[in-house]
């Protein structure tokens, strides 16, 4: 009778270990053909430019590598983090600093490489915008006005600007979410809003050529630089970081992580890193580097749990 007992209390866990070690078997190890990385790049851009060039990316991994990869371009920075709690997705890209940190506390994800942008920038701000005729000098004007905003993780395009219209006591009328950078942009430029948040990096110092997020609509407006203008920035934080799953084994993350390098040292993966994310390099980064960014959170009373639970 003791022995069945005993049996009642592991049989549960000997049904688990064989159905996982037969699902397992089913799917491959990690990296297969039949169970390929997941790759994710975040929606900062346009999506069908992002599509074309992760495949180039993809394939020079799978070369390089050995191992399969499978890309996916998400709806929304959220999407990206309950994809790594779902253990759907092991790498991702173009993940803002905060949205990162959300992963990080929350599943573990480990940030293995950070982006440079041009002239060599590893940190960036947010940046208020507005039309040249919108009657808007400065961020106070903002009062009583629209805006809009990148996405509810966005630390450049609405943490941090949003932070600030707090901590000065402005309202404005109206506040929306244009889900991508150069969205915004646009609805400034159309003046479908008074005024919007973005990315921020310094012009060329020597050709005056614009590097923050208005370039990205220059194809289509290629006066934005004289129609939109900057009043305002935030404190500065760290780039976007490539990050990593938890689950996988360190051998294969530091494989992946040499083949990235090496990809971005050459003139073609040069090409298309800077086509899919405006970003020039990629330099190695650990998860202490953002710890002055969670200190500024922190100060700021910006909670992830509160931006989780109000999506």
């Amino acid at each position: 009778m003791r022995y069945l007992k005993y049996l009642a209390y592991i049989l549960p866990l000997l049904i688990f270990i064989t159905v996982d070690t037969v699902r397992k078997s089913e799917e491959g190890e990690l990296g297969s053909r039949s169970n390929p990385i997941k790759f994710y790049f975040t929606p900062s851009g346009d999506t069908k430019r992002i599509a074309t060039n992760a495949k180039d990316l993809l394939a020079f991994l799978e070369k390089e590598t050995g191992y399969y990869f499978r890309s996916a371009i998400p709806t929304s920075f959220i999407a990206v983090y309950e994809a790594f709690g779902s253990k759907k997705a092991d790498i991702a890209a173009g993940l803002s600093a905060f949205a990162y940190i959300m992963v990080h506390q929350k599943y573990g994800a480990e940030a293995l490489l950070r982006i440079v942008r041009d002239n060599g920038e590893t940190t960036y701000r947010g940046q208020f915008i507005t039309r040249f005729d919108s009657g808007i000098d400065r961020i106070e004007d903002i009062q009583g006005r629209s805006i809009a905003y990148v996405d509810a993780s966005s630390t450049s395009g609405y943490l941090l600007p949003k932070a600030i219209l707090d901590r000065k006591g402005i309202k404005p009328k109206e506040e929306v979410f244009a889900m991508t950078h150069e969205n915004v942009v646009t609805m400034v430029y159309q003046k479908q809003v008074d005024a919007g948040a973005t990315y921020s990096s310094p012009p060329d110092p020597k050709t005056g050529q614009i590097y923050d997020a208005r370039m990205r609509v220059l194809p289509q407006f290629p006066d934005v630089a004289s129609k939109v203008k900057i009043i305002g920035y935030t404190e500065s934080i760290p780039n976007d970081p490539f990050i990593f799953s938890k689950y996988m084994p360190d051998e294969m993350k530091n494989k992946i992580v040499k083949a990235l390098l090496k990809f971005v040292s050459t003139d073609y993966g040069k090409k298309v890193i800077y086509d899919t994310y405006d970003i020039v390099n990629l330099i190695p980064t650990t998860d202490s580097d953002y710890d002055g960014l969670r200190k500024m959170l922190k100060e700021q009373n910006i909670d992830y749990n509160n931006l989780i639970n109000n999506k």
